[in-house]
């Protein structure tokens, strides 16, 4: 083996034995991995930062601004209503996700499916208290085992398809992998759905299972001409907010303390709901409610630019003594007093009547400059922002789903490249004002970007120095001249290759030697073809195997062995039936 083989193998191992036995972040260990790789001169400068390049990861980045938009609109919340529904366990929710996702991604490209249901999802398992690391991972999953089903349902069966067509002049009809793909997707999907909660851990991090101390009482008002006039409570989704409960209605006067789930709701009632602070930002997504109090409206800047902020009151306090609206509050500080929480618990009364008393903890509604004027400020303790808290502009919800229904209609059916579709719908988001350029800039996570660029260089090095074409071909050589023997071998191989680098490099390395095996045997090329679009397909065990694995590896707090714990046994159950099947398909002798 070539030195340079040998050096990208140990520093390959490095990176593996890192991200399964430390807590580093993935991106952090690619990139160290990347720059030994280069400062070793296996690859160069240019070849090491060609993933950053690679007009995949611009188009992840550019996916994410269009979600963004999907976020700050509220959009996200109509998905949850229409696609999900209320799972009646985990496994129901599993099935939830996992049945529509594998549908689509047999038509469309997995990477905006996935993109777009990421928040969708992490919204839906906190508003029903559901592990996200147990949707996450079966989201990813679902998406590569409906990409096995049709010619277009992920690139690697169109470079599989370009190949044969070039060496046998006959390539793959749109349907004709749905013969292997529909009993591999039913078989995954039946793993996943029966023995994923035990498989996949529950990656909850202790301090989302705390309580949280500050407990606020939040008015809101039913918006006359929004959606919830004249739906029950339960059908408005307000029964099963996590962390919070809605105590009493408001109704004309008259007060309804005892609220039935079925009680339903009228214009201008307003709402008395008692929770913690992330529930409070929930409270604020939903479409038709809006704060009780009309000095919201009365602030100097428009509501789409003002967050949700904490602040503790200081004994030097200029206001202690005094009543909220008395004290001139919103005046002084250009901001709205929202809800107060006294020695850890609500105080129950009107906003404008409460007196304020040092360690008293305001939830305000103001512009983020208020952070920056008052943490040094005498009159607070502690003055902090709470994150994604911006009020959504509902009324343009439906235009930041027409932005993503634009983008995956033109990619279908073939009216324009994915690229392309992604960098005009982020555009399009921020122009038609869906999102700032602010969030728009937060909501890329960079670090899965560079880590997803690292791979894509690294994977350079797998393939130049040519240790994936030796690894491949020893392997092969194992199997003997059996048919069985050799379509394990070939899968095999495929997928060990794409567990570290991408599944379209593996498929181009591994088909001449498919190639090869069938000329040897005298047989049908078309049954090894088959099974290497399989096994590049069947990434499952490692987060860098597929750019959907690593979307989800940080939203869903995996570790990087989770994924072997569901992955493995997935990938067995998939390469026996591709052995088993795929001759009987496909016959070797015709």
């Amino acid at each position: 083996m070539p030195i340079h083989a040998l050096i990208t193998l140990a520093v390959l191992a490095a990176i593996l034995a890192t991200l399964a036995f430390s807590s580093l972040g993935a991106d952090l260990v690619l990139m160290g991995g990347l720059v030994m790789l280069m400062v070793s001169g296996i690859v160069s400068p240019v070849q090491a930062l060609s993933g950053f390049s690679n007009p995949g990861v611009a188009t992840i980045a550019a996916l994410y601004i269009v979600v963004a938009g999907l976020r700050d609109t509220g959009a996200t919340e109509l998905l949850i209503g229409r696609l999900l529904g209320r799972p009646r366990s985990i496994r129901h929710a599993q099935a939830q996700v996992m049945l529509p996702t594998t549908v689509m991604s047999a038509f469309l490209n997995n990477t905006p499916v996935v993109a777009a249901l990421i928040p969708v999802i992490g919204d839906w398992a906190r508003k029903y208290r559901l592990p996200v690391s147990q949707l996450l991972m079966p989201l990813s999953f679902a998406a590569i085992l409906g990409g096995t089903c049709t010619l277009i349902g992920t690139s690697t069966n169109l470079v599989i398809d370009s190949l044969l067509v070039r060496q046998t002049g006959n390539g793959l009809g749109m349907f004709e992998l749905a013969w292997i793909g529909l009993p591999i997707a039913v078989a995954g999907l039946a793993l996943i759905i029966g023995a994923g909660r035990w498989l996949i851990p529950d990656r909850r991090t202790p301090t989302a299972q705390l309580d949280n101390p500050r407990e606020y009482s939040v008015e809101m008002i039913v918006a006359a001409d929004g959606p919830l006039p004249g739906q029950t409570i339960e059908q408005a989704g307000l029964r099963q907010l996590p962390g919070m409960f809605l105590a009493e209605i408001e109704r004309k006067g008259a007060l309804l303390p005892a609220v039935s789930p079925r009680q339903p709701l009228a214009a201008n009632d307003r709402l008395v709901f008692v929770g913690i602070v992330d529930s409070v930002v929930d409270l604020q997504r939903i479409r038709g409610l809006m704060p009780a109090t009309e000095q919201i409206f009365k602030l100097d800047s428009p509501r789409r630019a003002r967050v949700l902020i904490e602040a503790v009151v200081s004994p030097s306090c200029p206001l202690i003594g005094a009543s909220i609206r008395a004290g001139g509050f919103r005046t002084r500080y250009n901001a709205v007093v929202l809800a107060v929480a006294r020695d850890g618990e609500r105080v129950r009364a009107k906003i404008g009547d409460i007196v304020l008393r040092p360690g008293d903890t305001l939830l305000l509604e103001a512009r983020p400059a208020f952070v920056a004027q008052q943490r040094h400020s005498r009159d607070f303790f502690l003055v902090s922002q709470i994150e994604n808290s911006q009020p959504p502009q509902h009324h343009k919800a439906y235009v930041a789903i027409a932005v993503l229904a634009a983008i995956v209609l033109g990619v279908a059916f073939g009216l324009i490249d994915i690229l392309q579709a992604s960098l005009l719908g982020a555009g399009a988001v921020l122009i038609s004002r869906c999102s700032t350029p602010e969030a728009a800039r937060r909501a890329i996570d960079w670090s899965l970007l560079v880590a997803i660029a690292a791979a894509i260089g690294i994977g350079e090095a797998v393939e130049n120095t040519g240790l994936a074409a030796l690894f491949a071909q020893a392997l092969t050589g194992l199997a003997g001249h059996g048919t069985y023997a050799a379509l394990t071998a070939l899968f095999v191989t495929t997928v060990v290759i794409s567990a570290v680098i991408t599944n379209n490099a593996a498929a181009v390395i591994v088909f001449p030697i498919a190639l090869s095996l069938a000329h040897g045997a005298g047989a049908n090329v078309m049954p090894y073809a088959i099974t290497v679009v399989v096994g590049a397909s069947a990434s499952f065990l490692t987060p860098i195997g597929y750019q959907t694995n690593l979307m989800v590896y940080g939203p869903g707090g995996y570790r990087f062995t989770d994924f072997i714990r569901l992955g493995l046994p997935l990938t067995v159950i998939i390469g026996t039936l591709t052995v088993v099947l795929v001759p009987m398909i496909w016959p070797t002798g015709g």
